[in-house]
């Protein structure tokens, strides 16, 4: 592989003109497609094989025209303070409220709050539940502005007016987390490189490489049901790996550069060395993301393999485009070591053999394996400790920030009618094979106003044919709560018995039992899918190191590595530590989905860095040093790079952390802890020293796997043995 990605580099380099037409053409073709796709609305949401999606297809069957998985939202009333919302003027601005309500274009209902007896015991609270056609991320923005000012003309008329519900989701906002991530990139990459030029190149070929993928998943999003969404993980890690694999190459070009090659060649031995690198951990990357399609959310499989498709264009613009551009550049990008006129005074390159930070590094590590290990493991192990107390489940209104109107509205539901108002739970009774539906559907009721932390169930209320009947069930407990999720399971229960009496079918369904259903999916997700991509990833790792125990470490180093991270989010998040520093305001269960989305996220990153800073090691050992001295020389080239793509990512993810949205600040906090435990704890510490302390025996593999698999030459010996330059080093290969 290493020769055949040398000659592609030194084609490229050669060909530039070419290859920027190529890339160019491409990007134009990708926008045009873009700007004349038809505009996707968002990928409907189902979770395929759940008791909560059953019970919606029944119903959409049995209650035609009802959109029973359709958004709702509840325009909640508080009158002014010694009045009633009984009161005629205020009785007549709800009225209006109710009638400009039912006007919008989605808008399937609209329940007037006095006739349905919607008023709370003392009169101060009232609320009017509006229901609509699509689901809440299919809601027009048009229909959500229209719910807005509607509640705001009740506002002028002096109540107190705020809106929860599902209606007001929208799709996430996207742009300045990602200017804020490329501007401390820029700065990183600055200070990496000492030139502008040269730090430039990473930043345009990733913003290219974006450009491209994130069109295309705007063409197709029509075609392929992909939603706005769909772009959101496509664009954050492909800007991520974009920057990296970039950074790899320029850097491996510049050091190339400084041992005195041609230009062209070093472009040539960059792609060939560390462009192997990156085919490699991009490959582990898009393992990862394509893998998100074991957890059955096809929502998430979408957004994993759009995104995977985005990496692997990151992975073809840093092989190519890169080349290319170091061909324009020219004289301008230096040698490593050598900084910019403007930067450092045209400051020439440092002595070969004087050691740096991070070869420095390395050689304490070496020297006391023992110690560094023992440090690491034991740090990461009490960071993770708390993990052990994880509690999964979806965010709901009241995880909102308290300055939102959504989290406004669960407060004054909860004071008017208790807690568990905010999360009523739908009960489908199916008596289509019951020889008396009617006496079901009484039974129902019945046993489920016998069940612990109910507060209310309303009659039934069968469709036209009599064959089945929806029930409302008013939790005593908020819909998050440990104590709604027994009683959901607690109704379901009580379906075999149901069945058993009277032929009719149970079904638990609705905006909190459909959040208990997904948390139950991820979960039980989580470990095939660790199991699929570390798997996979350590087959993958195996035939890039050939060797057994260094893909071993890498699996395990990382596992220690999340569950670290997790019990940091599980410390913050869920057990309220340095909530006021990271503005937490409220506590709970994690979000569901956060540990799958961490292992998919953070394993492509940290291969990523393994893969880079071992194949450097490996590199050295193969061309003849001794183990320990390869693990020093591997950090002398590596560790600032790896350093550099770190800080950066950690910079991107930190920004998110400043988000109001509970859930997105999570996501924030959770991967850049996780990156900067993996980089700085398990790939700077804990993998030098565990190499330290296997010697040789970390490059062992038994002879007859070394039969059997390819030799793919990462570390580039096929270039150093077909070298024209006969400058190189004739020693005998070392044979592991």
């Amino acid at each position: 592989m290493a020769t055949f990605l040398y000659r592609l580099g030194r084609l490229a380099f050669r060909r530039r003109h070419f290859v920027a037409l190529i890339w160019v053409a491409l990007l134009t073709l990708a926008g045009v497609g873009a700007a004349s796709a038809p505009p996707a609305g968002n990928s409907s949401f189902s979770i395929p094989g759940t008791e909560a999606q059953k019970a919606f297809d029944l119903l959409e069957q049995r209650f035609p025209g009802m959109s029973a998985d359709g958004a709702t939202a509840r325009v909640v009333f508080k009158a002014p303070a010694g009045e009633k919302m009984t009161d005629k003027l205020n009785k007549a601005a709800v009225e209006k409220t109710v009638r400009q309500l039912k006007h919008g274009a989605e808008v399937v209902s609209v329940a007037d709050p006095y006739a349905g007896h919607a008023v709370s015991r003392d009169g101060s609270i009232a609320y009017a539940s509006v229901k609509y056609k699509v689901s809440g991320m299919e809601l027009k923005d048009s229909s959500r502005d229209a719910l807005k000012r509607t509640a705001q003309d009740a506002r002028d008329a002096g109540l107190t007016v705020e809106v929860g519900g599902d209606a007001l989701t929208a799709a996430p906002e996207t742009g300045s987390s990602e200017v804020i991530g490329i501007g401390i990139a820029a700065v990183v990459l600055v200070i990496t490189f000492g030139s502008l030029l040269a730090a430039g190149l990473p930043l345009l070929t990733a913003i290219i490489g974006v450009g491209i993928g994130v069109s295309a998943i705007t063409a197709l999003a029509s075609a392929l049901d992909l939603g706005s969404t769909t772009s959101t993980l496509a664009t954050m890690i492909g800007l991520a790996v974009g920057i990296d694999y970039a950074l790899f190459i320029v850097s491996r070009y510049r050091a190339e550069l400084a041992e005195g090659r041609e230009r062209e060649e070093a472009a040539g031995r960059a792609v060939g060395t560390a462009g192997s690198a990156v085919v490699f951990a991009g490959l582990t990357v898009v393992i990862a993301l394509v893998g998100l399609s074991v957890v059955d959310i096809p929502m998430l499989t979408k957004m994993g393999v759009a995104a995977a498709g985005t990496v692997a264009i990151a992975v073809l613009i840093a092989l190519t485009m890169i080349p290319a551009l170091l061909g324009y550049a020219g004289r301008k990008v230096k040698p490593a070591g050598e900084k910019s006129k403007l930067l450092g005074g045209g400051r020439p390159a440092k002595k070969p053999g004087r050691p740096n930070m991070g070869s420095r590094w390395a050689s304490f590590v070496v020297r006391r394996p023992v110690a560094v290990l023992l440090l690491g493991v034991i740090g990461l192990g009490a960071a993770a400790v708390p993990a052990a107390s994880l509690e999964l489940g979806l965010p709901d209104d009241g995880a909102q920030p308290t300055s939102t109107t959504q989290r406004r509205a669960y407060d004054l539901l909860s004071e008017g009618f208790g807690a568990g108002f905010n999360g009523p739970l739908m009960v489908v009774v199916d008596g289509k094979d019951s020889a008396r539906p009617q006496k079901a559907f009484a039974e129902v009721g019945k046993e489920i106003k016998g069940l612990k932390d109910v507060v209310a169930v309303t009659p039934a209320t069968p469709n036209k044919a009599g064959d089945t009947a929806i029930i409302t069930v008013v939790p005593k407990s908020k819909p998050s709560s440990r104590s709604t999720e027994d009683l959901v399971h607690a109704i379901r229960d009580k379906g075999a018995d149901i069945e058993a009496k009277t032929d009719a079918k149970l079904l638990v369904t609705g905006a909190t039992a459909m959040n208990i259903d997904v948390s139950q999916r991820l979960n039980d997700a989580l470990l095939p899918y660790l199991a699929l991509v570390v798997g996979l990833a350590f087959l993958l790792l195996i035939v890039v190191f050939r060797s057994v125990l260094v893909p071993l470490k890498a699996a395990l180093g990382f596992l220690l590595s999340v569950l670290a991270a997790l019990g940091a989010v599980v410390a913050v998040f869920q057990w309220g530590w340095l909530s006021g520093l990271m503005n937490v305001q409220q506590t709970g269960p994690v979000m569901s989905m956060m540990p799958i989305f961490m292992v998919g996220v953070v394993f492509g990153l940290a291969m990523d860095y393994e893969v880079f800073l071992v194949t450097r090691m490996r590199e050295a050992y193969v061309h003849g040093e001794k183990p320990s001295q390869a693990v020093v020389t591997g950090f002398r080239h590596g560790a600032r790079v790896v350093t550099a793509a770190a800080v950066i990512m950690i910079a991107v993810f930190s920004g998110f952390i400043g988000s109001s949205e509970s859930m997105i600040k999570m996501i924030g906090f959770g991967l850049a802890i996780a990156v900067f435990f993996d980089a700085f704890i398990v790939r700077m510490a804990i993998v030098p020293a565990v190499l330290a302390l296997l010697g040789r025996r970390a490059w062992w593999l038994p002879k007859w796997l070394d039969r059997v698999l390819p030799n793919v030459d990462v570390e580039g010996e096929g270039l150093r043995t077909s070298s024209a330059e006969g400058r190189e080093d004739e020693r005998e290969p070392v044979r592991v």
